[in-house]
Order: C-alpha cells, then structure tokens, then sequence
C-alpha cells in the first residue's frame, strides 16, 4: 500500500485531502505544519510527500528539501493556492509534481494514481 504523508496547515483542507485518498486506498498521515513531518520522515518510511507549499514555521520547499536528504527515493507533490511560488517550487525541486488549488478531488486522486502507476478505483 502506497504510504502518504500529509503537510497541511488549514484543518479542513487537510482533513478533505486525507478523506479522499484514504477513501481511494492510499494509507496517509496528515500533520499540520513542516515541523512535524520531519519526526516522521526519521522514523518511518513514506511513498509520497503531499505538501502545501505556503505554511508557518517551515515551508514546503523547505520540507521537501531536507525530506529528499532523509528519504531520496520519496516522491514530492506540492499543493498551493499562490501562482507565484509555483515557479519558486519548481526550481527548487524540479523533480515535484505541483497542483494548483482549486483543484477538484478526483484530480489529485488521478495524479497520485499516475505517480504510482495505479488506476484509481473511482475510474
């Protein structure tokens, strides 16, 4: 089972996200800021990154730097309402796939699912 970890910093995004994919068979861990993944990433093993690019204490980019350090063969899928970090996080990690909010459910399923080389169980 493809393992996630969730950065999030909005209680309601966060839970909505987790939903969606628990619902559609990914096992995943949610925390609300940067800071709180790191103890996570030591000590467990993730497939994916999921992460909000714009949160308090330490950033997405931030994170998904020092996670690449820790865990280098994890995935990065950043998530982000602002059009101008965008290019910032693509620069830093070339590698991440990014998603721009709004983003329907179904369309982060579909990437995660392409990610992994998975067919979603929703079609």
């Amino acid at each position: 089972m493809v393992r996630i970890l969730l950065a999030e910093d909005e209680d309601a995004m966060r839970q909505y996200l987790a939903r969606a994919l628990e619902r559609s068979g990914y096992d995943v861990v949610s925390v609300d800021r940067g800071t709180a993944a790191l103890p996570l990433l030591e000590t467990e093993r993730f497939d994916l990154l999921l992460t909000d690019i714009v949160m308090p204490e330490m950033d997405g980019i931030e994170l998904a730097q020092l996670a690449a350090k820790i865990a280098p063969d994890m995935r990065v899928m950043f998530i982000t309402g602002f059009a101008a970090v965008t290019l910032k996080a693509g620069k830093a990690v070339p590698q991440a796939k990014i998603l721009s909010k709004p983003f329907h459910l179904r369309d982060l399923v579909l990437e995660v699912d392409r990610m992994f080389g998975l067919e979603s169980a929703r079609g």
